[in-house]
């Protein structure tokens, strides 16, 4: 349910702003997207998994805080952050 340390660096250098970038909101909100997708998958086969589906609503609600602050300082890179991760929103 947990991203490999690999894919976490892939997703690291693809949306940092700079070399070693990991506390940027949009790494920050990539790394939370690709948790809510495996999760999400988890939740295709574990459907009673309750415990689970509380962690999920928390790292969704993360991503949304993170998404509002993006968008509060810079519109255009907001949009362009969702449409590299394909959130609809």
């Amino acid at each position: 349910m947990s991203i490999t340390a690999e894919r976490k660096q892939s997703l690291i250098t693809e949306y940092g702003t700079k070399s070693g970038d990991t506390g940027s909101p949009e790494v920050q909100v990539a790394i939370l997207t690709e948790r809510i997708v495996n999760l999400t998958e988890h939740f295709k086969t574990h459907k009673k998994d309750n415990h689970s589906r509380r962690g999920l609503l928390k790292l969704v609600s993360q991503r949304r805080r993170l998404l509002d602050y993006v968008k509060a300082k810079d519109q255009q890179r907001y949009q362009d952050l969702i449409k590299r991760l394909g959130i609809r929103r």
